[in-house]
């Protein structure tokens, strides 16, 4: 009996903590939409939305770094609250009103407390997590993260952008999101891992897996930072902004699962191929589908952002299926700063090059990137051989959209 109680009150603490981060991930979503469509649309600087895209990831590299040090300071409980109380003065610095530079700073806020949300949360889960399930439990939770997402673009488009409604709702839903985490009856796990940065290792086991996350922090960044400011600057009105940033969420369950147990069953690299020139058609044909056609875009856009989604997921399983599992905590660390390195130079520079090139440009970069990629992989493929299908790691869905930071307390053990 003490067993059973044991392992339902596991279950409920499981579903407390993906509660929790649904809800952050609605305000998220909210607010991934707001402040771009609103700094595109105000009298700002033209690089001020591309630099909020920027501090997004640069602040999320901060917290990377950071969280660890914090939680093995205060614990996980009282680092969740200080993560969750930066959420909502990054919130709240939005809802004073269009500032451009303030905004710039609070985005980078949210970065800093997002990822080191995502480490605190990921931790609770994987140390609660059982063994035989904890794969599925973690592509639970990014799924449910995901959708929270949309969910959050959806919300958008149902209110006023005028006026400060939109931060208000996102202080509104992460104050909920402190509740069920914040009652969790589960024990506090062991602190992650710190950040060890070995390339050298990580370039060692495998070049295609290192370049690849590398590629995806820059497409994942400049894919959904970049589309509702290019939407916007096409006078495409609210609702469908925020319809689009809903759509293309879905991508993530419809293009990158089918990828993903695709690359179980032949050579990933070769799956990395392809939905390289999966992502450059997209592009393409993003190009030149009009915003008259919304609903062709849409799935355009759906279609493009699976395809970004599935670089990351499917380029972290061909690292684990090459690496050794005593080095997999400082794979993770390598692999986590690698991602936002990239997420932070590549908007950079889109952001840079925008006033020259126009605001197509985040598309011609993210075919650049694919393309790029694609070759990469390709002389790679020739030069070694597959990893057997026995030794693979099975693939699990991961979202570009945030580091996969839980990876650093991979090596803890679970409760038997």
């Amino acid at each position: 009996m003490a067993g059973e109680t044991q392992r339902a009150s596991s279950l409920f603490s499981i579903t407390a903590i993906v509660v929790s981060m649904t809800f952050v991930a609605i305000g998220n979503g909210i607010m991934l939409a707001y402040v771009p469509y609103v700094l595109s649309r105000a009298d700002a600087p033209s690089w001020t939305p591309g630099a909020a895209v920027t501090a997004i990831a640069f602040g999320g590299l901060l917290g990377c770094i950071l969280a660890g040090p914090v939680i093995r300071r205060v614990g996980h409980a009282r680092a969740f609250s200080c993560s969750m109380a930066l959420v909502l003065i990054a919130a709240f610095l939005v809802a004073l009103g269009v500032n451009p530079l303030l905004w710039v700073l609070a985005r980078g806020i949210y970065g800093t407390a997002g990822n080191a949300n995502f480490i605190i949360a990921q931790s609770w889960l994987n140390h609660a997590a059982d063994n035989r399930w904890r794969g599925k439990a973690m592509s639970f939770f990014y799924m449910a993260y995901v959708l929270g997402l949309g969910v959050g673009a959806w919300l958008f488009g149902q209110m006023p952008a005028d006026g400060n409604l939109a931060p208000l709702v996102t202080i509104f839903v992460t104050t909920l999101a402190i509740l069920p985490i914040g009652l969790t009856r589960l024990p506090t796990p062991p602190a992650p891992a710190s950040v060890s940065v070995d390339f050298a290792m990580a370039w060692r086991n495998s070049p295609v897996a290192l370049i690849g996350v590398l590629a995806a922090g820059g497409l994942s960044m400049v894919v959904q930072g970049f589309t509702p400011i290019y939407a916007a600057t096409n006078n495409v009105g609210q609702k469908d902004v925020a319809l689009l940033m809903f759509v293309m969420q879905f991508g993530l369950l419809f293009v990158q699962y089918p990828l993903g147990t695709l690359s179980d069953r032949i050579d990933r690299r070769v799956v990395l191929i392809f939905t390289c020139l999966l992502i450059t058609g997209a592009a393409i044909a993003a190009l030149f589908v009009s915003f008259q056609a919304l609903v062709i875009l849409m799935l355009v856009f759906a279609l493009w952002a699976g395809a970004t989604e599935s670089v990351y997921s499917i380029a972290n399983a061909h690292a684990n299926d090459r690496t050794d599992p005593e080095d997999f905590v400082p794979l993770a660390s390598t692999l986590l700063v690698a991602w936002s390195a990239a997420a932070t130079l590549v908007p950079l520079a889109v952001t840079a090059l925008t006033p020259t090139f126009g605001p197509k440009t985040f598309i011609y970069a993210a075919m650049a990137v694919a393309v790029a990629y694609a070759a990469f992989v390709a002389h790679r493929l020739r030069r070694r051989e597959t990893v057997p299908v026995e030794a693979r790691e099975t693939f699990e869905i991961r979202s570009a959209q945030v580091p996969n930071a839980g990876a650093l307390v991979e090596g803890q053990n679970a409760p038997e």
